[in-house]
């Protein structure tokens, strides 16, 4: 079984939540680009990503980063609500991009809409340094039970 401790610490998991996450990581793609996060609760999530590394040939932050960033918060948020006998799959997302950005860092802000027992829906608002509203996600994830006796 492969140690992602590390990569944990790197990505802002606070210990208390590294025993939960260490059997998967936080992912390859969130590795790749650059998220690292700051808040963890099923009720709000907030990370960062750069934009550099993550722009379309315009040169702006590529839309599907956006909704990587969205849906990266969005299922560990409902990760955590489905506690460590469930599992959170995302079943829906979607996005409406107001702005471009360039350069810099944004910021990704998860705000829990609904928790129920089988299904989790969040509001992700993405903003610029200067706090601009660049994208507003939401994303639906169904909350499967895993079995125990296994």
């Amino acid at each position: 079984m492969t140690d992602y401790t590390q990569e944990l610490i790197d990505a802002g998991i606070p210990p208390a939540l590294q025993q939960m996450l260490n059997r998967h990581g936080v992912g390859r793609l969130t590795v790749k680009l650059g998220i690292r996060f700051l808040e963890l609760s099923a009720e709000r999530m907030v990370g960062t990503m750069p934009v550099e590394g993550n722009t379309q040939v315009a040169g702006i932050l590529h839309g599907g980063a956006h909704l990587v960033l969205a849906e990266t918060l969005g299922s560990f948020a409902a990760g955590i609500h489905a506690g460590r006998d469930g599992q959170a799959l995302g079943i829906e997302i979607s996005a409406t991009h107001h702005r471009s950005v360039s350069s810099g860092l944004v910021t990704g802000t998860c705000t829990a809409i609904h928790l129920g027992r089988t299904l989790t829906t969040h509001e992700v608002v993405m903003t610029d340094e200067e706090g601009r509203r660049l994208s507003t996600a939401r994303i639906t994830n169904l909350i499967r039970r895993r079995d125990t006796t296994e």
